[in-house]
């Protein structure tokens, strides 16, 4: 190669998306496996939180913690990639403060309930509540910042229609205590993995930055 030959720019943010989707890929396939290996619970009535106790329990935590480090990794890739009024900071600090939740639940029933059995209920739920809220509020205003830049309007609408879906069924599992519980959070979670692998996808789409 000649020493004055341009070499081609790297791209950090869309190289991102590729970790990413193995990420979810990787908290799907755990979160599944699951629900066939433990036949001591009831998979339309247990939350997925119950499966951070007993069998197999340490493979859902270290796919918690994965999945945590692709939602900030993917928070910070999107805001990277995004232009003018489109990019805002508000998307980016509620998907980190999602995976903050996320990591805590997952390292929190780790140990809490043995050395600490009265404070990890409440830093349990509070993660959690955490981690939910967040991630699809975050959905909803990142989904609008992409009608907002014309690279990612084409993505705009089914990320937007998504993320109401996701939010307002998080609502209904909050709000409606007579279904499954267990059932409606899956249903509530596999909506957002879903969300997250839709820009991950489109975020690898985009043309290389020049």
């Amino acid at each position: 190669m000649a020493a004055g030959r341009h070499r081609p720019h790297r791209d950090p943010a869309r190289q991102a998306a590729l970790p990413v989707l193995a990420a979810l890929l990787l908290f799907a396939v755990v979160a599944t496996w699951l629900q066939v290996a433990r036949t001591d619970l009831d998979w339309t009535r247990a939350t997925l939180s119950l499966y951070l106790h007993g069998p197999y329990a340490p493979w859902l935590r270290s796919a918690y913690c994965v999945l945590a480090a692709a939602i900030v990794a993917l928070a910070i890739a999107l805001h990277l990639r995004l232009r003018g009024p489109a990019r805002r900071g508000l998307p980016l600090a509620l998907f980190c403060a999602a995976g903050t939740g996320l990591a805590t639940v997952a390292v929190g029933d780790s140990w809490l309930p043995q050395h600490a059995p009265a404070l990890a209920p409440l830093v349990h739920a509070l993660a959690a509540q955490t981690a939910f809220l967040c991630v699809t509020t975050a959905m909803l205003l990142q989904a609008w910042c992409f009608g907002r830049d014309r690279r990612w309007r084409g993505a705009y609408p089914l990320a937007w229609g998504w993320a109401w879906l996701a939010f307002a069924g998080l609502w209904l599992h909050v709000l409606w205590r007579d279904t499954p519980r267990g059932l409606g959070q899956k249903a509530v979670i596999a909506l957002v993995l879903g969300w997250l692998a839709l820009a991950a996808v489109q975020l690898w789409r985009l043309p290389r930055l020049r």
